[in-house]
């Protein structure tokens, strides 16, 4: 425990908002951005999960923003992979408690405050990514939050977000995340999964996938997360 508390202490993230350019020149943290950000009439920021660092951006989140922007084919679409928080590595105390998703959330509020767009802004988490976004959401002047394969968000229902942004909960019936007990004692455990009846968010569920391949080309999931960034119905 000790160790743990040493941890979370050392890997603090400094409160002041980075620009864009320091973010991507920044050793632990780093942005990239598909698309321009000036023209866009809808942004989106992916907030990676677990196991996502600097040496690994470009294979996870880096290309689940990529893939996301690339199956929209829309030349007014941004699509920002966030890595503005250290993610738990593996699935040890880090992955089951709040303290790094606290920090993130913290970093994504400064985010997107820095952004001054006038574009519809939208923020997708996925995994560990959706406590982070929710723990953010009632600082968040956003239009839609999604959460894919989330292991809880640290909120009952979708009124305790506190935000007036859209919800969503995409699930694929292949995710492991399935297994992960909705539960919560003190900070251990993330609580009630947002894709459950009666949290209130609008669901979206599908046959097969995994927890990795919500961003896949040609999957159906992603074919949603494009649809829910453009404004579209589903």
């Amino acid at each position: 425990m000790r160790r743990a508390l040493l941890f979370l202490l050392l890997i603090a993230v400094p409160a002041v908002a980075p620009s864009i350019a320091q973010w991507r020149g920044d050793v632990a943290r780093r942005v990239a951005i598909v698309g321009d950000l000036a023209t866009a009439r809808d942004v989106v920021v992916v907030v990676p999960g677990s196991d996502v660092d600097v040496d690994r951006f470009e294979r996870t989140v880096g290309r689940m923003a990529t893939n996301l922007h690339e199956q929209a084919h829309r030349d007014d679409l941004a699509v920002i992979a966030w890595l503005g928080y250290r993610t738990p590595q593996g699935l040890g105390v880090d992955a089951a408690t709040g303290g790094l998703a606290r920090q993130g959330a913290a970093a994504l509020v400064d985010f997107v405050r820095a952004l001054h767009t006038n574009a519809r802004i939208h923020v997708f988490g996925h995994s560990y990514g959706s406590v982070v976004v929710a723990l953010a959401a009632h600082d968040l002047d956003v239009d839609d939050i999604v959460f894919t394969g989330s292991p809880g968000v640290r909120a009952k229902s979708v009124a305790e977000l506190g935000t007036r942004a859209k919800i969503w909960a995409i699930r694929s019936s292949g995710d492991w995340m399935r297994f992960v007990p909705n539960v919560r004692l003190f900070d251990l455990g993330h609580g009630t999964d947002p894709a459950s009846d009666g949290f209130g968010a609008t669901v979206l569920r599908f046959e097969g996938g995994k927890h990795d391949t919500y961003y896949e080309p040609g999957t159906a999931t992603l074919a949603a997360l494009v649809q829910i960034a453009s404004g579209e119905k589903l």
